[in-house]
């Protein structure tokens, strides 16, 4: 059944919620999470300050939300690729560790606020939630640290999981890149950054 360009766009706009979430983070990252208050917050969304109080309890459960909430995608996002991969008869780990890369590709250049907020905002999190999002990240490292020895069997673990740290670093470069609008076409971008993580990873197995 093909669906509606109109039951498509409804099934695709963000909610209210969402909508408060991605100005609180390009805020919170242009000017940090003490320079930003919930009513300019509220006036980036069209509605009240304290309008917001009907969708979060304040500026740190936004904050909460944002970290532990992008380490939850990106976990069920490489998990998600092993499990495509293990159901394809054709599938290879080369082509999974590509995937995966993709995948980190997507959210570097989209949700580049958030690189920032983790960067900047990170201790600001309560005790849980800081810990919650470390150990989503762990979890996510392992993903990648069994595709690379899955690759490259003889990588020892230690600096598989060295190399996962030194892409992601590599990945998560990009709110250094300049504003957006003054930047190569994405998909060049894109393009780039894969080259330079797959070449990484060689450089990591070359002994």
């Amino acid at each position: 059944m093909v669906m509606s360009t109109n039951a498509a766009a409804r099934v695709a706009a963000p909610t209210r919620r969402e909508q408060i979430l991605k100005e609180a983070a390009r805020l919170f990252a242009e000017r940090g999470f003490h320079g930003v208050g919930v009513d300019e917050i509220g006036a980036a969304v069209g509605i009240s300050g304290p309008g917001l109080y009907r969708h979060f309890p304040g500026k740190d459960a936004m904050l909460a939300e944002l970290l532990v909430g992008i380490s939850e995608r990106l976990l069920a996002g490489g998990r998600l690729r092993v499990s495509e991969d293990a159901a394809r008869v054709d599938g290879s780990p080369r082509a999974l560790l590509d995937a995966l890369i993709e995948g980190h590709i997507d959210f570097a250049l989209d949700d580049r606020p958030l690189i920032t907020l983790h960067d900047r905002e990170l201790d600001r999190l309560r005790d849980a939630d800081r810990k919650r999002v470390r150990q989503l990240q762990r979890q996510y490292v392992e993903v990648w640290v069994d595709v690379v020895r899955e690759l490259y069997p003889d990588l020892p673990e230690h600096e598989a999981r060295a190399a996962v740290h030194a892409v992601f670093g590599l990945l998560n470069s990009t709110p250094h890149l300049g504003r957006p609008d003054a930047q190569p076409d994405r998909a060049d971008t894109a393009a780039l950054l894969q080259r330079l993580a797959r070449g990484a990873f060689e450089a990591a197995a070359c002994r």
